[in-house]
């Protein structure tokens, strides 16, 4: 319904972030290598690299002996299912990660991707204790960048494309699109019932992004800022 396009956020700490588009480099070329493979190498690699609850619990085996059991928690935020998938979360990671990135600095930002990542497969770990299901997708990494923003930066202007007749993009305070998003969230959370999206991964990241930035934020940056 609403898809951002850019924000009217300038950077003003570094100047390239490199970080950002890394990750978006790299989250994108394991997808492609994932869509060249055959299907049943896809499928075992989704298995080895997305984060099961019941093999990070240890209850399952798992399947490649020499993989760490928790490692999963940070690698299944590289794994994709579609172009669909990939696409949207590399867009939101395209428009809000360079200004959290900029407000953290390159090494706080990369420790912050992955906290985040895995803080978001614990929240579905718990709420998903024996489920024997891969999670895949950096949407949860992603929502914590948006649990950042909303916080450091609510007044910023975001612009979307809003599809209310046809679609057009529209200038809107960042607190409006992203409190839209969360409230969303949670009522997928609490009425979808089961389903392929992790509702809980973008919920606990999104709160773990809040909180950790104000621990990983650089001094001069202050809270709830923007234009």
């Amino acid at each position: 319904m609403f898809l951002p396009l850019h924000d009217t956020n300038p950077i003003k700490h570094i100047k390239f972030a490199y970080v950002n588009y890394s990750l978006i480099a790299i989250t994108s070329l394991v997808f492609l290598a994932q869509y060249l493979m055959p299907e049943k190498a896809n499928f075992e690699l989704t298995i080895y690299f997305g984060m099961i609850p019941v093999v990070v619990r240890d209850i399952v085996p798992q399947p490649l002996a020499f993989i760490p059991d928790q490692l999963p928690l940070i690698t299944y935020a590289f794994l994709h299912a579609d172009w669909l998938h990939l696409l949207s979360n590399m867009l939101f990671l395209f428009v809000f990660g360079d200004n959290i990135e900029d407000a953290m600095g390159h090494f706080r930002y990369f420790i912050f991707y992955m906290a985040t990542a895995a803080l978001a497969a614990g929240a579905h770990l718990v709420m998903n204790l024996d489920s024997s299901g891969p999670l895949i997708g950096a949407s949860g990494a992603v929502a914590g960048i948006l649990g950042a923003y909303i916080v450091l930066y609510p007044h910023a202007r975001v612009f979307v494309l809003a599809r209310i007749i046809i679609p057009i993009p529209l200038p809107v305070p960042a607190f409006w699109f992203l409190g839209f998003w969360i409230g969303t969230q949670f009522f997928y959370a609490m009425f979808a019932g089961e389903g392929s999206v992790a509702w809980w991964a973008h919920i606990g990241g999104m709160l773990a992004g809040a909180a950790l930035a104000l621990v990983f934020k650089r001094r001069e940056v202050p809270l709830f800022g923007g234009k």
